[in-house]
C-alpha cells in the first residue's frame, strides 16, 4: 500500500495526526530557553612573564607578544 493512499483514505486520522504534530511543535517552541544575553564561558589563558630590569614596552614587544603568537 502506498503511504499517500493511506492518508488519503483516512482524512480524520490525518487531520488528528497533523493537529498532534502542530500541538507538540507549539509546546516545544514555548519550552525553548531564550535569553537576551546568554551566559557564555569563553576560554581564556593567563600568562605572567617576568624579565627583571625591562620596561613595559620591552616586555610587551620582545617577551609577551612572541608568547601570544605561539
Amino acid at each position: 500500500m502506498n503511504p499517500s493512499r493511506l492518508f488519503i483514505l483516512r482524512p480524520v486520522a490525518t487531520s488528528l495526526l497533523m493537529a498532534a504534530i502542530l500541538l507538540a511543535g507549539a509546546i516545544a517552541y514555548l519550552e525553548l530557553p531564550v535569553s537576551a544575553l546568554p551566559q557564555v564561558d569563553y576560554p581564556t589563558i593567563e600568562t605572567l612573564t617576568f624579565y627583571p630590569g625591562a620596561g613595559p614596552d620591552v616586555m610587551a614587544s620582545s617577551v609577551t607578544a612572541p608568547l601570544e603568537r605561539q
